[in-house]
């Protein structure tokens, strides 16, 4: 289960993921959850949301496109993001959750709430996070 956020998560979650998707066998799911605010009005409608996750969709299918293991993508849409992932994991009985956390500053974290902590502390799938980064670099 890999969960990318934005077209940016999903540059960088697929670079680092492309080097290991054939070498763990099996399916690629690809998540994208559209956050629903719980009784308040949404950031935008859910056809402009669910435009952008196509659009992240193919970020995610351009750069696995060399990858020899299928890759299937799935919309889901929940109040809590993180409980979102962990259900979608579920549902596919996914062998892990891997991810990218998306860059943002510890104020933004705070107020929003950091998924990838909520993801971390709450989930029974394994979590791998990977750096959105190659290793070595500062």
């Amino acid at each position: 289960m890999v969960p990318v956020a934005s077209r940016d998560n999903a540059a960088a979650t697929t670079a680092a993921l492309a080097p290991y998707v054939d070498a763990a066998g099996g399916t690629v799911v690809v998540l994208h959850v559209i956050e629903k605010a719980g009784g308040a009005l949404d950031k935008a409608s859910v056809e402009q949301r669910e435009l952008a996750a196509r659009e992240i969709f193919a970020v995610v299918s351009d750069g696995l496109e060399d990858a020899e293991a299928p890759l299937e993508t799935e919309i889901r849409y929940g109040t809590d993001v993180a409980e979102t992932i962990v259900d979608a994991a579920h549902d596919v009985d996914a062998s892990a959750i891997v991810f990218t956390p998306r860059t943002g500053s510890r104020w933004k974290k705070l107020l929003s709430g950091d998924v990838t902590h909520k993801l971390l502390d709450a989930s029974d799938v394994p979590i791998l996070v990977l750096p959105d980064r190659p290793v070595g670099d500062a």
